[in-house]
């Protein structure tokens, strides 16, 4: 069984699952989805988790109405503030997490590959945009990527992220909003990803 989770069931109202595939519509933002695909993993018996749903992306790489295949995917804001190693008494900070390199590799035609960032506020300036940015590298704006990802990590199970593009990353106004842009990308990527694992599954 395939675990899809999306943040709510509207991102994914174009994509119908095939027998295996489960849909899991975990909540907004990185709390509920860590909760939510923690909960959902303990209680099932998953062979692998695709994070699906909408994002932002930055104009000089992409459109909406795009989509992209998740790799790995970074919590905004988190640690100490502008960058730089915390130190901290025992252990350390989990500020990132990757998506699994086996699925990646299967994957890797279905949709060009970047890195996610995890905010729990939708960036609505340029300013905040251009910050983030150089701070973490990333060309897509989610709000559970790295949640889930590090969910299924501590569960040992592999994980990728299928963001399709609803929105320009930056001042609002100008962010060319079109949830069903992203929603339809998102559909046609998964189906290209099930048509891919069938295919490998027969071979």
């Amino acid at each position: 069984m395939i675990l899809v989770v999306c943040a709510l069931p509207a991102e994914l109202r174009f994509f119908t699952p095939s027998a295996g595939v489960k849909v899991f519509a975990c909540g907004v933002g990185p709390v509920e989805a860590a909760i939510g695909v923690a909960r959902e993993l303990a209680a099932g018996s998953y062979t692998a988790v695709i994070n699906a749903g909408i994002g932002g992306i930055y104009r000089d790489v992409g459109r909406v109405g795009d989509a992209r295949l998740i790799v790995a995917d970074a919590l905004a804001d988190f640690g100490l503030e502008g960058g730089g190693a915390l130190a901290l008494p025992e252990g350390t900070l989990v500020e990132r997490a990757s998506a699994n390199p086996a699925l990646i590799e299967v994957l890797a035609e279905i949709a060009p590959h970047t890195t996610g960032l995890t905010v729990a506020a939708v960036t609505t300036t340029d300013a905040t945009g251009t910050r983030l940015r150089a701070r973490y590298g990333h060309d897509v704006e989610t709000m559970e990527g790295m949640a889930v990802f590090r969910a299924a990590q501590v569960a040992s199970v592999p994980a990728i992220g299928v963001r399709g593009i609803s929105n320009f990353i930056g001042d609002r106004a100008r962010s060319d909003w079109d949830f069903a842009a992203g929603a339809r990308a998102t559909a046609a990527a998964l189906d290209r990803v099930f048509a891919r694992l069938a295919t490998r599954k027969d071979h």
